[in-house]
């Protein structure tokens, strides 16, 4: 029985593909696992699955392609879920490189009984967008980036921790168990928030390790249409997933709605709330001692996310009306 299934859903990423399957490999040597590689081809056209059997044509890693129409990550992982034959999955998104010695710690830590670990995840930082993306998680959940280590957590200090699907291993039984469970208030799944509540129910079952010697890097979307495009996403997802009184975040989704409308009552004043949202995402990576680049970015992109995030927000208002 192979021991690691390796569960990558994927739309249009080609390009990319190919570094994910190398470092996955790198990843796998001496790792002391036995792995195949799940791809879910979620209705790519840019020849996604074909990319992924060129990068790993010579090599002995087993490639199995899960066919999906577009029917968004949510199910496609769920598919990815159905077709592993491994006892443990890893959930790996497809611009992920893990560490070369992230699976060798895995392995260890496995065989050791602590089988639940979300990935600590590195932002690529090359472009301004990158900078921002690691920004935004590094300054949103201080308690463990300020002193990255080995831990774990669980239903009570769930919010205090950074994770996510991105970069997920645990027991293929306890996620189809999380899966099964999932409920979204929106019609349509693609736009729901299939992380936090899926964690959640895992939490609820067992503590969740996460660890730096358990790491990866997140490549971004650079240009700025699909930076945009990607916050509007997150904006809708985030009332799906913080909509909810157990979330630390519920009086921040309360509150945004009726800000948000009083000041679209007056536009004349956006320009200066936008900012002054830049100002004050600057003034707050002042005082966590970020570099000069860093508080510059943080100016200057902020208001931009606010914008595109905001919309989100309204999107996933109107999802949970309808």
């Amino acid at each position: 029985m192979t021991d690691l299934s390796v569960v990558v859903p994927v739309r249009n990423e080609a390009a990319e593909l190919p570094r994910t399957i190398d470092a996955l490999e790198a990843a796998l040597q001496r790792s002391g696992f036995a792995a195949e590689l799940v791809l879910v081809d979620d209705g790519s056209d840019d020849g996604s699955a074909a990319a992924a059997d060129r990068a790993l044509a010579g090599r002995e890693l087993p490639l199995r392609v899960v066919r999906l129409p577009g029917s968004g990550r949510y199910e496609a992982r769920r598919a990815g879920l159905d077709a592993a034959a491994g006892e443990l999955v890893l959930l790996l998104d497809s611009r992920v490189r893990l560490e070369p010695g992230s699976l060798r710690f895995l392995h260890e830590r496995v065989a050791a009984g602590e089988r639940v670990w979300n990935g600590h995840v590195h932002v690529d930082t090359a472009s301004p967008f990158g900078v921002f993306w690691s920004l935004l998680a590094e300054l949103a959940w201080r308690d463990y980036f300020d002193n990255p280590r080995t831990t774990s957590f669980g239903s009570d200090d769930f919010d205090r921790f950074p994770k996510g699907t991105t970069c997920f291993a645990a027991p293929r039984e306890l996620l189809l168990s999380a899966f099964e469970s999932f409920r979204t208030r929106y019609r349509d799944v693609r736009l729901a928030n299939d992380d936090t509540p899926i964690l959640r129910a895992v939490a609820a079952q067992t503590g969740i390790g996460i660890s730096p010697e358990f790491a990866c890097t997140y490549a971004p979307r650079t240009s700025l249409g699909r930076f945009f495009r990607h916050a509007v996403h997150r904006g809708t997802v985030f009332v799906d997933g913080h909509g909810t009184p157990e979330s630390r975040f519920f009086p921040a989704v309360v509150a945004f709605f009726p800000a948000s409308a009083a000041l679209a009552a007056r536009p004349r004043l956006l320009p200066f709330a936008l900012a002054a949202v830049g100002a004050a995402a600057a003034a707050y990576g002042l005082s966590a001692g970020r570099s000069r680049r860093e508080v510059a970015v943080l100016a200057a992109v902020t208001p931009v996310y606010a914008v595109a995030h905001g919309a989100g927000m309204w999107r996933g208002l109107y999802e949970l009306l309808r």
